[in-house]
Parts: structure tokens; sequence; C-alpha cells
């Protein structure tokens, strides 16, 4: 069952990838954490992780302005902020060219 509420489990690991893995292997997906100084590990890690949305030195990331949702068995679509219309919407891609 998905835990829904703050939890702060400490899992020893040894490398990035394994963490991620450790991370990853859930069926649950709404919200992930991490802490680090490393600017360029916070790319690469949050691109990483198979949830939602992803906090990277801050524990408050939901806000009225940005998409919330999860992934895996934590649900499908967006809510709230501009992509909140997505999942109601049919996208259309026209190009033309010659026209002058």
């Amino acid at each position: 069952e998905e835990v829904f509420g703050p939890v702060a489990p400490l899992i020893p690991f040894k490398t990035e990838e394994e963490a991620i893995h450790l991370a990853n292997d859930t069926n649950a997906g709404l919200a992930a954490y991490m802490f680090t100084k490393n600017i360029a590990r916070s790319w690469r890690v949050s691109e990483a992780l198979e949830y939602g949305l992803v906090g990277v030195n801050e524990g408050l990331i939901s806000t009225e302005v940005a998409p919330f949702g999860g992934v895996k068995q934590s649900g499908l679509g967006r809510e709230g902020s501009k992509y909140g219309m997505d999942d109601y919407l049919e996208i259309k891609y026209v190009c033309m060219g010659n026209l002058g």
C-alpha cells in the first residue's frame, strides 16, 4: 500500500545508481525528495526518479501554479496549473509552409 503521509525512511546505499534503483523499486510514485549540494547530481537524479513530483533541497513542493499528480499506481494526469486542463484537450499540430 502507498503510504499517504510524512514518512522519512532511512536506507543505506553505496552508489547513486543504487539509491535511484531503491527509490524507483515501488509501484507508487507521487512524490520523492532529495538533498544535495551538487547541482549536476540534482538534475541527474531528478530525471531518473520515477515520480510525479520531486523536491530537491525542499520539503514543501506543492503549489497551485505547479502540476500535481503521480505516476505508476499513484495516478495519471495532473491537476492544478496550466497543465491541469491537458487531460480534457485534444492537441493538434499544424505545420504550414509556402503561404506567401
